[in-house]
């Protein structure tokens, strides 16, 4: 029974891996660098990941580039909600990963990482990160999900289970007192 399950996943990560599907989330200058991956110069289809889907129902990577403000949070969190499963995010850019020059205290408006609203797989710390560097980030991601099973993708999603609740307008994690 184990080798059977084995072949399947192998299979099955093998075609996931070399057709990914990205939706993209393009909100500042790390969109540009994006369109780039897809250009001529560049070409992104190289990867499979060819055709950037238009709907987050067709989609199986979420590509999320730039700086994600408060106001954003809940259309970013429906669009990767409406994704089927599997689906994997790459955080793209420093603002991204972790608020960038926005991170001081004085910027209110801006949520300090991604990864407080999304389970983020692959993280690109730059500002802005290169094409090669998106690449690169795509080559990772395939890899990971090549040795992933079916169960222990389960396993990532439960740990990463991010409830939100609102504050005074702002999406906050929600704290349990138990």
């Amino acid at each position: 029974m184990n080798y059977i399950l084995t072949t399947i996943d192998t299979i099955l990560n093998w075609g996931r891996a070399n057709s990914i599907w990205p939706l993209t989330f393009a909100t500042s200058c790390c969109g540009i660098e994006m369109m780039c991956a897809s250009a001529s110069n560049f070409d992104i289809a190289r990867f499979g990941s060819e055709v950037f889907r238009p709907s987050p129902r067709q989609a199986d990577l979420l590509i999320c580039a730039g700086t994600i403000t408060h106001k954003m949070a809940p259309v970013l969190l429906r669009l990767y909600q409406q994704m089927p499963e599997p689906k994997y995010v790459i955080a793209m850019g420093a603002c991204n990963c972790s608020g960038g020059m926005f991170s001081d205290n004085e910027s209110y408006s801006v949520v300090k990482g991604v990864d407080k609203i999304l389970p983020v797989d692959i993280y690109l710390p730059m500002c802005p990160p290169k094409p090669e560097a998106l690449f690169d980030a795509i080559l990772l991601l395939q890899k990971e999900i090549k040795k992933e099973s079916i169960l222990t993708r389960k396993e990532f999603i439960a740990s990463h289970n991010i409830e939100l609740e609102e504050c005074d307008g702002i999406l906050v994690r929600k704290v349990n007192n138990g």
